[in-house]
């Protein structure tokens, strides 16, 4: 077992102390300076100042995002099994002459 780390975390000015597994820490560092520029995005585009407002808007960005590639994903499902079953319909009727 690999031994956790700790490391800090700066979003909207303010530090975090985490503790993570190794294989974490890329990602929640990459997930910081995101949101970090999210936020500056908003505040420039929308005038927004009040931080806490400023995070709800990127938390709201970032849910949509993971919710929509979920919705792409099971779209995609649901056409792959479709083409499957049509192909398999096919195959039946061909094996079946």
């Amino acid at each position: 077992m690999s031994e956790k780390l700790k490391i800090k975390i700066s979003i909207a000015d303010r530090i975090y102390p985490l503790t993570v597994e190794p294989n974490q820490e890329e990602g929640l560092r990459s997930a910081s300076k995101k949101i970090d520029v999210m936020m500056k995005q908003f505040e420039q585009n929308y005038a927004v100042r009040d931080k806490q407002d400023v995070l709800a808007m990127c938390a709201l960005q970032f849910a949509s995002q993971v919710e929509q590639k979920q919705i792409d994903k099971s779209t995609i499902q649901e056409e792959t099994l479709i083409k499957l079953e049509n192909l398999n319909e096919l195959l039946g009727e061909y094996l079946k002459k």
